[in-house]
């Protein structure tokens, strides 16, 4: 891979991963809710979780869509209804002082986080355009050097989002400003939807 190459793969794996889209979003909630501590198996989950995805999607799983074209309908379909699901309990969770230790007061974790990456549309456009652009041999050597850019960047990435939030903690000093951060929170989640549906 040339310098020239390899740039253009670092720039696009910033601009695509520093930018809002589900993940961003929801570390972004959870830093907010739960702290960067508790969220690091969320983000542990997003940046490996999409790696492995990128590699599998390298060395051929593209080829089903290829194969069976309806498999970009039934994506799309999965897609967003579980993201309207995610939108949801983020809307409606309750604050610190209402839930006490319920389940629905925990972050996401690792596993849930990394099976969020084959329901995330954004995560697929990324692997599948990071394949297609920067890979187009498909040779499982520069799949992975493909992957490694992309964990570099993707960890200090998603985790300025997670910070973000974090900070956020100190403006969202009540129950009142916590739910209208989520519902906000929400609402940019189904609005990340608009390329899926619309396009």
């Amino acid at each position: 891979m040339t310098y020239e190459i390899l740039t253009g793969l670092a720039t696009f794996a910033f601009v695509s991963s520093i930018t809002p889209g589900p993940n961003n979003l929801m570390l972004m909630a959870s830093g907010a809710n739960f702290g960067v501590r508790r969220t690091l198996p969320h983000m542990a989950g997003v940046v490996l979780g999409f790696l492995f995805m990128l590699v599998l999607v390298g060395i051929g799983l593209s080829q089903v869509f290829d194969a069976w074209p309806p498999a970009h309908d039934v994506l799309k379909a999965v897609s967003v209804a579980y993201l309207l699901y995610l939108a949801w309990k983020i809307a409606t969770a309750a604050p610190p002082e209402d839930r006490g230790d319920a389940p629905q007061g925990r972050p996401f974790t690792f596993l849930q986080a990394s099976a969020f990456q084959w329901v995330n549309p954004k995560a697929w456009a990324m692997a599948l355009t990071a394949v297609t652009a920067y890979a187009p041999g498909r040779e499982l050597q520069t799949i992975l050097l493909v992957a490694l850019v992309f964990g570099l960047i993707n960890l200090p990435a998603v985790s300025s989002w997670t910070i973000l939030g974090q900070q956020m903690r100190r403006v969202l000093t009540s129950g009142r400003r916590l739910r209208a951060f989520n519902m906000v929170m929400a609402a940019l989640l189904v609005a990340s939807l608009y390329p899926v549906v619309f396009t």
